[in-house]
């Protein structure tokens, strides 16, 4: 299994280069990033970034002191905003009451333990804890969404009915625990699914095609 999870990678980074994820000028721009992407676009995530941005207010101090309904205004564009404002709130009340709002601090916890804490904030799931850990704190973890399950289970790696547990397991079973290494595979997975293995597939252009058959 790590001599054809290897191969996947190296033929999809022949393929696609480098994806340079997760975009963002600090580590607090991809946290947030990762909890407003939840169930919209990339592109409607960069119009509310770019909107707490201009106001100033893309800091965790800013954030802890805005108000939810002021807060869901200027995220309107992410979708479920009033919800996603909420998260953030809760988020960042998490980050001051854990580490005095300092994510150097954040940075300096054990990854599990640290991912353990971040699963019983409100709104944040394995697929966000994993994103803050891998993109925003370069720790080394696998990020599972839907792309890397609908990539796995047609060419029969996982089943269907996979959980989120047993296809990160896959990844950290098998593979160095280097976080540029995790964070370039899933990246790279990403963009074969948006672009190729999409829901209607188009396999015949897939670079895949050859190793897994």
């Amino acid at each position: 299994m790590k001599s054809l999870l290897m191969q996947i990678y190296e033929i999809l980074y022949r393929s696609f280069g480098p994806m340079h994820w997760w975009p963002g000028e600090t580590p607090f721009e991809v946290m947030v990033g990762a909890i407003l992407t939840q169930h919209t676009s990339w592109k409607n995530v960069e119009k509310a970034i770019q909107k707490l941005k201009e106001k100033g207010l893309l800091n965790p101090k800013e954030i802890h002191r805005l108000k939810p309904g002021p807060l869901a205004s200027l995220i309107r564009s992410s979708g479920y905003y009033r919800i996603k404002a909420k998260r953030l709130k809760a988020f960042v009340g998490f980050l001051f009451e854990e580490y005095n709002g300092d994510i150097k601090k954040m940075k300096k916890e054990a990854m599990m333990e640290l991912r353990g804490k971040l699963l019983k904030v409100n709104g944040i799931g394995p697929e966000t804890a994993d994103s803050i850990l891998l993109y925003g704190l370069q720790k080394p973890v696998f990020v599972v969404d839907a792309y890397t399950k609908r990539i796995l289970s047609r060419h029969h790696i996982i089943s269907e009915g996979a959980s989120y547990g047993e296809m990160q397991n896959l990844f950290m079973d098998h593979l160095p625990h280097d976080e540029k290494l995790l964070n370039e595979y899933h990246a790279l997975l990403v963009h074969l699914g948006k672009n190729v293995c999409k829901k209607n597939p188009e396999c015949d252009i897939c670079p895949l095609k050859k190793c897994l058959k």
